[in-house]
């Protein structure tokens, strides 16, 4: 894309001391306007632009294109959800709105994470299944799996560093030593989280019964749950942070301090603690061969004893560093 728009501005003689009347003759109104969207406020000159789309006329979107405008700025997903349910929209329309959602995404693979939220949010609500799978794009589906394997790509060569203090004697040992009627901090929060191999947003929500921590660091399912339950009403009362929160900084910063930087490669991020805890989970439950590992790496990584269908492999690359005695 980005070649074929080099070569058209240097074809067309293209440069920024153009005037509008210039471009016009290369674009269309509404491309100028996208180009130089901000005009001088007041009386519009002969042949000038207004920054102000006209909307006392209706136009009608071409078969296949995206209309953006059926989005609002301040509209979630959830919101978008609700109002296609609300106003029975059409399977074409459920199209159009789906690949404008990816459209505006920074890549392929965000677009894909949010047609996933946008069938979640369909299927809470009971929309038929028609609907639903109307927000599968292939297109989307097919670039972002193919970001998805160039990053597993990349994280198999750099793999994932990590200090002493997050070790898997250190976080055993620390686990171990809670206090239930103490207030936890980032820390036991951290140690949790690598406790469940848990994501940040997951916390909050995840319940722990018949023996579903099969695969978890702590074997123990009722220490498991003590300690879960204890994060979670620190979190409920205001006295722990929520780390699912989008855009909240204070966790990656408490992982980024001095004493955690691993001596070589990146700082430890809330996504490495759940792919720490499911090497750990393994080391921990002795694994005999790979095929074992990968059972209860997805045990882990899944919450369930009966799933087994997870990607284990995108989450266990990780520079274990037994301890000395221990092959």
């Amino acid at each position: 894309m980005a070649g074929i728009a080099t070569r058209y501005v240097t074809e067309n003689e293209l440069n920024t001391k153009m005037s509008i009347e210039e471009l016009r003759y290369n674009f269309t109104e509404e491309q100028v306007f996208a180009l130089i969207p901000k005009q001088t406020a007041g009386r519009k000159k002969e042949g000038a632009v207004s920054n102000t789309p006209d909307t006392t006329q209706e136009v009608e979107p071409k078969e296949g294109t995206v209309n953006v405008c059926q989005i609002s700025p301040k509209e979630t997903i959830r919101d978008l959800a609700e109002r296609i349910i609300r106003d029975n929209i059409s399977k074409k329309e459920v199209e159009v709105i789906a690949k404008a959602l990816s459209g505006t995404a920074s890549n392929a693979s965000a677009g894909l994470s949010r047609h996933t939220r946008l069938r979640r949010e369909l299927k809470a609500l009971g929309a038929s299944k028609k609907i639903i799978s109307t927000t599968f794009i292939p297109d989307i589906t097919c670039s972002a799996n193919k970001i998805q394997k160039e990053n597993r790509l990349l994280r198999e060569n750099e793999g994932i560093y990590y200090p002493d203090h997050f070790s898997l004697e250190s976080v055993k040992e620390r686990l171990d030593s809670y206090v239930m009627s103490n207030i936890p901090d980032k820390q036991a929060l951290a140690d949790v989280m690598i406790m469940l191999c848990i994501r940040p947003g997951e916390i909050k929500d995840l319940h722990i019964f018949n023996g579903n921590v099969t695969g978890s660091l702590e074997k123990n399912e009722e220490r498991a749950k003590q300690l879960l339950i204890w994060i979670q009403e620190a979190i409920t009362s205001g006295q722990l942070k929520d780390p699912g929160k989008p855009g909240v900084l204070w966790f990656n910063t408490f992982l980024k301090k001095n004493e955690f930087l691993p001596e070589v490669g990146k700082p430890l991020l809330p996504s490495s603690l759940r792919k720490l805890g499911a090497v750990y989970a393994v080391v921990s439950h002795g694994a005999k061969n790979l095929s074992e590992a990968m059972t209860i790496a997805s045990e882990a990584l899944r919450h369930s004893a009966d799933n087994h269908v997870s990607p284990a492999k995108n989450y266990t690359i990780v520079n274990y560093r037994p301890p000395w005695g221990i092959l």
